[in-house]
């Protein structure tokens, strides 16, 4: 089926960490000028970024943790764009229904519960509901096409997620902000984390381009082949 092109997005440490906190003292606004370049209309988030800038402080707390168990996809509204986000288990609490203004589309697992569906549908949040263990996220890349009428999409993290795309062999170009700074703290999340297959090969790029941006910023984009 038909899925959107996607583009990984992200600017990092030159050791590859991508701590928000960290990289917000390394780079400035060339983060925002470049992803408009990108002319991606919707982007989409991980559970973790999300928390770091846009949700309420409390996580979801259902009374009846029973998984919902099957697949289900809501539409609130139509729009030209939308932000993403992914909430395997349904814990995120939102303020509003859109961020800045653009309609939030919710994508979780089979395993949400049946009340966290209802809070967003309540909410008229959309939401995509697809995966019986975690995410299918084929399926729901596939259902942002075919329902929400994404044509590109931009992944803006964090590691993990950035991992399963690039697991799932669905991320077809990384646009890569390298900022003037170093972490070296150990433990910190990369670029691209989280697959859990040890003898997996690297997936290889092709470099697109190179440019000096903001104040010592490197923005190299690359496309994948897998």
């Amino acid at each position: 089926m038909k899925r959107p092109y996607i583009i990984c997005h992200m600017v990092a440490s030159i050791d590859g960490r991508i701590d928000c906190s960290m990289v917000d003292k390394i780079s400035g606004d060339e983060y925002y000028e470049t992803l408009e370049k990108l002319k991606c209309p919707t982007s989409l988030e991980g559970r973790v970024t999300m928390e770091h800038y846009n949700v309420k402080k409390d996580p979801f707390i259902a009374t009846d943790p029973t998984p919902f168990g099957m697949s289900s996809v809501y539409k609130a509204v139509a729009s030209p764009e939308y932000v993403v986000a992914v909430d395997t288990y349904g814990k995120l609490q939102w303020p509003a229904a859109n961020i800045d203004g653009v309609p939030l589309v919710c994508v979780v697992s089979e395993q949400v519960s049946e009340e966290y569906l209802a809070m967003l549908k309540n909410e008229k949040i959309s939401y995509i509901c697809v995966g019986r263990d975690r995410i299918d996220l084929k399926s729901a890349v596939e259902i942002l096409s075919s329902e929400f009428g994404v044509e590109r999409m931009a992944i803006l993290g964090g590691g993990h997620i950035n991992g399963g795309f690039l697991a799932a062999e669905l991320i077809d170009e990384v646009s890569l902000l390298l900022a003037p700074g170093i972490d070296g703290r150990k433990g910190q999340t990369a670029l691209f984390d989280g697959i859990p297959e040890m003898d997996r090969m690297p997936v290889k790029l092709s470099l697109e381009s190179v440019q000096h941006v903001g104040k010592g910023t490197l923005w190299i984009r690359y496309k994948t082949n897998y």
